[in-house]
């Protein structure tokens, strides 16, 4: 079974938004101030939620780790 693009692209913006309010979090209690704060985590969001993608879909394609589903051709189970 493999994931479709979609799948990927909504799993990195879930994963980032997390990511982003730990970063939002960090930012505001080492610089003290929300404006700086909002600024690095909003870029990081978009940044790292491409870089996420491209990671996904990259290990998509690579078969370490997987065994094949007896009976299928292209199935794999984690």
């Amino acid at each position: 079974m493999a994931d479709k693009h979609y799948r990927s692209l909504v799993k990195a913006v879930s994963w980032r938004l997390t990511g982003s309010m730990d970063t939002l979090i960090i930012s505001f209690l080492i610089t003290g101030k929300i404006k700086w704060a909002l600024t690095i985590s909003g870029v990081e969001l978009f940044t790292k939620i491409g870089l996420y993608y491209v990671h996904e879909r990259a290990w998509e394609k690579i078969p370490f780790g997987r065994e094949k589903v007896p009976g299928t051709k292209e199935s794999y189970e984690i």
